[in-house]
């Protein structure tokens, strides 16, 4: 088994060494290729020869919309674990945040009454959102590890149990007719309706697009340069001239903000929000997706969190010997985690850095054993 391991482990190594030594243009073509497949998945003419992969017990396109939100959610928390090293465990606080302001702003059962369109409302979801994560972030980011695991956890269930309490919020009973998003077609026909979920994908796709390429180029300028070095030694960078609290409260904001705006796309998708749609399990799940994709790596990121969101997904309407599979899809997921740990705990696309530190650890262990 340990050979068998190593040996793909070595095949990984050898496809991104020609990846980053390929022509750049060669780079390019494949980046397009791969996002006009996604743009094409959700079409019928085109997944209907793609075999198993397609769901069968649930609208394909609604599950790419879930798979998407789940990568958007990813790529905002790597900020967070991955490029900063702060552990949070209530990340889908933030996702709350987006979705209830929207629904606050827009809908017509909220106490307000400003039957705001939704285009309105989501600048202003995205800034409340990056506001909480500041307050969040003032009184706690001088904790570490463990002290600011709890701390978040106890701010993603502050949410949940205000929404469920309160009459503001109206608990389960929740907010009805939150507005989509604008746009029609030229029969008048609106894009964002409630039987077609395409267009909501796609226009998730293209904001995940767009975010990607935000956070990537602040990650290579001063600021992602700060996030690495608070994530590999807060004290050394301190000592540096680094000013770490201000940095990490800059990563809780934004990484607050992608939240509150995948919540706000969820908010305009459902047409409907009540508390029990942000459980603390969710949370759970996003640190897991990015865990498992790569901590530290924005393709990690993006493809833990949408095999995360998907395999959950495929397993319903399997059934085996009378047993339905998705009762037991936690179980299944909770296994591939361990698996994972046991034989590539940097994840499945980990970043350079991160690889190279697992990979001299590997070496300390067969030297000392």
């Amino acid at each position: 088994m340990t050979t068998f391991v190593n040996k793909v482990r070595d095949g990984k190594a050898a496809m991104a060494e020609r990846w980053h030594n390929a022509p750049k243009w060669v780079r390019w073509a494949a980046i397009g290729a791969i996002i006009v497949f996604f743009y094409a998945l959700p079409n019928k003419e085109f997944y209907q020869y793609l075999g198993p992969i397609p769901t069968t017990e649930s609208n394909f396109g609604q599950v790419l919309f879930t798979v998407s939100i789940y990568v958007l959610l990813a790529v905002g928390l790597n900020i967070v674990v991955g490029f900063t090293g702060l552990l949070d465990l209530g990340y889908f606080g933030f996702y709350a945040v987006g979705a209830y302001t929207v629904a606050v702003l827009t809908s017509p059962g909220s106490d307000l009454k400003t039957l705001w369109p939704w285009l309105a409302a989501l600048p202003l979801a995205i800034g409340i959102t990056m506001i909480s994560g500041v307050l969040l972030g003032t009184p706690t980011l001088r904790l570490r590890g463990d002290y600011l695991a709890i701390v978040t956890l106890g701010f993603a269930e502050m949410i949940r149990i205000a929404a469920t309490s309160s009459e503001f919020l109206k608990g389960q009973r929740g907010m009805n007719q939150v507005p989509h998003p604008p746009g029609s077609y030229p029969d008048g026909k609106p894009i964002f309706g409630v039987l077609d979920p395409r267009p909501y994908y796609w226009l998730v796709l293209t904001l995940i697009i767009l975010v990607v390429l935000g956070v990537r180029n602040l990650t290579r300028s001063r600021v992602g340069r700060a996030w690495v070095s608070i994530r590999e030694d807060e004290d050394a960078a301190q000592l540096m001239g680094v000013p770490t609290f201000k940095f990490k409260l800059w990563a809780f904001a934004v990484g607050a903000a992608i939240g509150g705006l995948a919540g706000a796309l969820f908010a305009g998708k459902q047409n409907f929000i009540n508390s029990q749609s942000f459980e603390l399990l969710n949370s759970i799940i996003i640190l897991a997706a990015v865990i498992l994709g790569g901590s530290g790596n924005i393709v990690g990121a993006i493809v833990g969190g949408g095999l995360v969101a998907y395999l959950i997904e495929r397993f319903r309407g399997i059934e085996i010997l009378g047993v339905q599979l998705y009762e037991y899809r936690f179980l299944a997921f909770g296994l591939v985690l361990v698996v994972m740990m046991i034989f590539r705990p940097q994840g499945l696309i980990p970043n350079r850095r991160r690889a190279a530190e697992f990979k001299d650890r590997r070496k300390e262990v067969i030297v000392g054993g």
